[in-house]
């Protein structure tokens, strides 16, 4: 009887310890050591400055993850531009990755922003402050899609793959624009 007792307690203790580890681990987190979610994007950053990509941090990627995808939009430029502006495209990142440093492009496959641009383009609003997306994604697959591709494409090809998404909100005005 004692070692049914105590077989049944260290069964509870480990499935215990196995459920707060998992609930524990938290939900996937992008951030920028450079920025604050919802915080402003400093110039550096955007075109009014040298325009290189921000130092970016990953973590708590889920299991089951064959690959990352990062959008960066704005879809503050509707007004101006008549459509939501893709300043960045990149997918099939691997997983392990845990940090982008700034001024570097994540090795995975790059898709074409708006632009034409196959790499980070900054924050450059034409008319009011504006908010950029960084978007990530973990997916269960790797996107059979070559490098160009349009975010649309992306997203098509990502769509029942979707893990989990997460975001980093940056803001960014120019000054001295009439």
């Amino acid at each position: 009887m004692k070692k049914e007792f105590y077989f049944a307690l260290f069964a509870i203790a480990i499935f215990l310890s196995v459920f707060f580890l998992i609930n524990t681990r938290g939900k996937m987190d992008f951030t920028s050591p450079a920025f604050e979610n919802n915080g402003k994007i400093p110039q550096k950053y955007t075109c009014d400055g040298e325009g290189i990509s921000p130092p970016l941090k990953i973590s708590n990627v889920p299991k089951g993850t064959k690959s990352l995808t990062i959008i960066m939009d704005d879809p503050d430029a509707v007004k101006p531009a008549g459509k939501i502006w893709d300043h960045w495209v990149v997918f099939n990142i691997s997983p392990l990755t845990t940090e982008i440093p700034e001024r570097t492009e994540p090795r995975g496959i790059h898709g074409k922003g708006t632009s034409g641009n196959l790499k980070y383009k900054g924050p450059c609003p034409p008319d009011a402050e504006h908010s950029y997306y960084f978007k990530l994604y973990a997916v269960d697959i790797v996107l059979n899609l070559p490098e160009g591709s349009s975010k649309d494409e992306v997203r098509k090809a990502m769509h029942e793959h979707i893990i989990e998404e997460t975001q980093l909100v940056g803001k960014y005005e120019r000054t001295g624009l009439s």
